[in-house]
């Protein structure tokens, strides 16, 4: 039986004792040399010298002390939850209890993974079944643009519970609340059968019926009187299918929800529109200047690594924009878009700090880009990281452009050629649009009278009910599907349950289209949808794999070409709160636990404004 563990630790030369005092003291001796000073420790008389930072725990251990634990996590500080590895530290304040509080985080689901004896129990999913009673099945997480690497457990067709797949690339070993924990939207508002629009209101039909009268709607239509949005979460393999059937109607007009600008190099070149120098460099960098761009709920598990940064690394962050909470300090810049171009020239005082770093970062959110100056917001930032790039001691191997995207099928769309805008689309007025999961309010119906509307997707969001048709189809977790994450990395979902009732995935359905409408598409299986993918971008098959991006100066070259002026509007973004976190797609925003989170952050929020 485990016990209680009472150690005496001396701690020598200081005169300050516990954890958090040697860590305070690290960053005074890190400045005054180049190699660290050990620190000399008594742990039961026993002397043993450590590097300054080293834990209690580990202390003990070169001590040949073996301190009882069950949730320390070699890459967080002490939590110290389940009081078993108490030690008595001389002249250190005692130990307490905790204040029992609102956790308001966006990764709170993560402390579950800590407790290896399964003290500390997921809400949602207590009671509900035995671990050694399901199925897991591999996969990654669709909520944002980062991929992170997940295990859905299910049983008899229904999703359980998801949990973190270790990928050290990427996410390590964390996941965000809202991958974690909306996984209950995923059969909640969900179409299950196609409908059609009869007297202003939809109605089930059977599947030969919708199929037929799509496919009478595209019948003689001229160039580019069809069209297609994607939304937040289409996989490649739908996005190639849509491309091949449009291409065969003589249309072009292909777009996405979040519009990527075309003006100078455009998507010509993948590290125009990319994180460049990957996530796991995060960390790495020593000042960060984020524009337009909230990656504590954007990208949560990027924003770990920011964090994991300033506190281990003394890293820089500047931000341009509007004052948000990142859970770390940063320097505010403020919020015009002219700042930038006062960075370029070095007239603004930040522009000595990114002059004198070494590994310079600048992440720019994909937000920003869908403004009516968002081409000379991306070509300023463009000309700013040439700067950088030229005129410091940066590695060779080092990018200082990144693009923060929000939305898993961006970077997979911009790689096919979904790259017309949203106006342009709406300016063309196609007889035929095609919304492939696309919900956003920005497409709405009044932009396209007399237009037939079709929305291929897997639940009754917004998109459905502005559509004539309505075609069920798969979500990430019923199918297998090709994403590539904002970092150019290309990862696969797979299908852990079956689509529920009449749903099918969703390139079957526009290859079913194309042979009803007379422009049959030339793939039977899935297998064959990607060798067609591979013909058009063969870098999306190299799974797992990040391919370096290159014609960096070309690229730069080009951003100087637009001379487009700066709107007076300040730079936002749309999640600035927890909030405004949870509820971002059509899966969080059918999911009841997604719903009692915002509840329970408002009323938090509420409680701390009347104090």
């Amino acid at each position: 039986m485990l016990r209680q563990s009472f150690l005496k630790v001396k701690i020598l030369p200081y005169t300050v004792y516990g954890k958090s005092n040697i860590h305070s003291s690290i960053y005074v001796q890190q400045q005054l040399q180049t190699t660290p000073e050990l620190v000399e420790l008594f742990v039961d008389d026993k002397p043993v010298k450590v590097l300054p930072g080293t834990t209690v725990l580990k202390a003990a251990a070169l001590a040949g002390v073996e301190i009882p634990r069950f949730c320390y996590h070699e890459r967080l500080a002490v939590a110290g939850n389940c009081r078993m590895c108490l030690v008595e530290i001389e002249k250190q304040v005692k130990v307490g209890t905790y204040i029992e509080k609102l956790f308001m985080s966006e990764v709170s689901g993560n402390i579950i993974d800590l407790c290896p004896v399964g003290a500390l129990t997921s809400k949602p999913y207590a009671f509900v079944a035995r671990p050694w009673e399901n199925y897991r099945t591999d996969s990654i997480d669709v909520h944002d643009a980062v991929g992170s690497n997940i295990v859905v457990s299910h049983r008899s067709g229904e999703v359980l519970r998801i949990l973190p797949r270790v990928n050290e690339d990427i996410n390590e070993e964390w996941l965000s609340d809202k991958a974690r924990f909306s996984y209950d939207g995923l059969k909640r508002q969900r179409i299950i059968t196609p409908m059609l629009k009869r007297n202003g209101k939809l109605q089930n039909v059977e599947w030969e019926d919708a199929l037929v009268t799509v496919a009478q709607a595209l019948q003689d239509l001229s160039v580019d009187e069809s069209a297609a949005i994607a939304g937040k979460m289409t996989d490649a393999e739908s996005l190639i299918a849509m491309k091949d059937l449009l291409n065969s109607l003589g249309s072009e007009l292909l777009t996405t929800e979040q519009p990527f600008p075309i003006s100078g190099v455009g998507v010509d070149f993948r590290k125009n529109y990319l994180f460049n120098n990957k996530i796991c460099n995060l960390e790495d960098a020593d000042v960060l200047l984020l524009i337009g761009a909230n990656p504590r709920y954007e990208a949560p598990i990027m924003n770990l690594r920011i964090r994991k940064g300033y506190l281990n690394n003394e890293q820089i962050i500047g931000i341009i924009g509007p004052k948000i909470n990142l859970s770390y300090n940063y320097q505010y810049l403020g919020q015009t878009p002219d700042i930038i171009s006062q960075l370029q020239v070095g007239s603004h005082p930040f522009f000595e700090i990114l002059m004198n770093a070494k590994k310079p970062m600048v992440i720019l959110g994909a937000e920003q880009l869908s403004r009516k100056d968002g081409a000379r917001i991306l070509a300023e930032t463009q000309c700013l990281c040439r700067v950088l790039k030229n005129d410091t001691e940066t590695p060779e191997n080092w990018d200082v452009m990144n693009i923060l995207h929000t939305n898993a099928s961006q970077v997979a769309a911009l790689d096919l050629g979904y790259v017309i805008s949203l106006d342009d689309v709406k300016k063309s007025q196609p007889k035929v649009l095609f919304l492939l999961g696309a919900d956003d309010k920005s497409i709405q119906k009044e932009d396209f009278n007399g237009t037939f509307i079709v929305y291929l997707g897997s639940h009754g969001d917004y998109g459905a009910s502005i559509a004539d048709v309505v075609l069920p189809g798969a979500a990430y977790t019923e199918k297998y599907g090709t994403y590539v994450n904002l970092e150019g990395r290309s990862q696969q979902t797979s299908a852990a349950i079956t689509p529920p009732g009449l749903a099918r995935s969703d390139w079957k359905i526009i290859r079913a289209i194309s042979e009803i409408a007379g422009s049959c598409l030339p793939y039977d299986d899935i297998h064959q949808v990607r060798k067609r993918i591979s013909e058009v971008a063969p870098h999306i098959l190299r799974y797992g794999d990040v391919e370096d991006t290159n014609y960096g100066d070309k690229v730069y070259q080009l951003a100087e070409l637009d001379h487009q002026p700066f709107l007076l509007e300040p730079i936002n973004i749309k999640q600035k709160t927890l909030d405004q976190f949870y509820m971002t797609d059509s899966i969080s925003k059918a999911s009841p636990t997604m719903a009692k989170c915002v509840q329970a952050v408002l009323k938090q929020q509420s409680k701390i404004e009347c104090r």
